[in-house]
């Protein structure tokens, strides 16, 4: 559970310092087509706003208030081990958004306009601020909450034992979970650019041509690296389950009958060609970190799959265990 703790808060890290500096760069990448103030608020009644701000002020404030939310956050949070509660992740990726969202709104009603008073009221955007934060805050809770390890039922056998006897009418299940915190935080960052190019695109900062490719290609690209920058495992008794990311999908699985042999097996990145989802003449490597490997033969297939993680020698032998038992049956 370390590397997931060290994860976790070097994403929350991340998180914070993108999200302040979109919000105080935001009005100031566009301060040439800006009034000397902006329009920051607007009655309940009408589209005329009756607030403003400064343009250092607008930059400036929004960001101060991020800063002290999240660090009162994320404090706790780097205090905490891996039983921290889901609450940081919930407060601060709606929040991001939601404070994101409307300095690009600001900028957007502001542009080009001769007077503050001139800017309209962005209804719409506010609409869809509110409905992607709460979509945020129900991704995050999913995404902890189904990162929570072993289910209460879960039995493990002895510290080393190379093979498991199964009492009758005893279920034994195994779990174990690897993340590499490199490609997490490549997935971050690559997030960061792409939240960005959109904030452009809505705050209207630039030519939409390219901010459409490069907020594609970057979404994609995080997307990637997030789901292979972790993996779990899980031996029962419908066999080997493989699931891939924050929120385990993809997936993989393979019932006891279907395997030939499971094994554990030392293998380093240069003997399967690199990082993530690799192909080699070692067969399907899933590799997040170098060392031990639970390995399996499929049945009628040549070729191997393997998977970086934890306590692979006992994933295997009650791997073993269930497809033996379920050949004596």
């Amino acid at each position: 559970m370390r590397d997931t703790t060290a994860a976790r808060r070097t994403t929350a890290a991340v998180w914070t310092v993108g999200v302040t500096a979109v919000l105080a760069g935001m009005p100031l990448l566009a301060r040439d087509r800006l009034p000397d103030r902006l329009a920051t608020h607007w009655g309940l009644n009408g589209e005329a706003p009756d607030g403003s701000m400064p343009l250092w002020a607008a930059s400036l404030v929004p960001a101060l208030i991020w800063l002290v939310t999240a660090a009162a956050v994320t404090v706790p949070l780097m205090r905490a081990g891996p039983t921290a509660r889901p609450w940081p992740t919930v407060t601060l990726l709606p929040l991001g958004i939601v404070l994101t969202g409307a300095q690009a709104a600001v900028v957007r009603t502001n542009l080009d306009r001769a007077d503050w008073h001139e800017a309209r009221q962005p209804t719409g955007w506010v609409v869809a601020i509110l409905v992607a934060a709460v979509l945020a805050a129900v991704a995050g809770w999913l995404l902890v909450t189904r990162r929570r390890g072993v289910p209460d039922d879960a039995t493990t056998a002895d510290e080393g034992a190379p093979a498991l006897d199964i009492p009758k009418g005893r279920r034994l299940v195994w779990f174990s979970r690897t993340a590499n915190p490199w490609l997490q935080l490549l997935a971050a960052v690559i997030g960061l650019v792409a939240v960005g190019a959109l904030v452009a695109l809505v705050g209207g900062l630039a030519e939409p041509g390219a901010l459409w490719a490069l907020f594609a290609g970057c979404a994609a690209g995080s997307l990637a690296c997030a789901v292979f920058s972790s993996v779990q495992a899980r031996v029962s008794e419908r066999g080997l389950e493989v699931s891939f990311g924050p929120l385990g999908w993809p997936g993989r699985r393979w019932a006891p009958g279907d395997i030939d042999t499971a094994r554990m097996e030392i293998r380093q990145p240069s003997q399967v060609g690199g990082w993530g989802y690799r192909l080699s003449g070692l067969g399907t490597t899933v590799m997040l970190r170098a060392g031990e490997c639970l390995v399996i033969r499929p049945r009628g297939r040549r070729s191997d799959f393997a998977v970086s993680i934890d306590d692979a020698e006992r994933g295997a032998a009650l791997l073993n265990a269930l497809r033996t038992d379920r050949a004596r049956g």
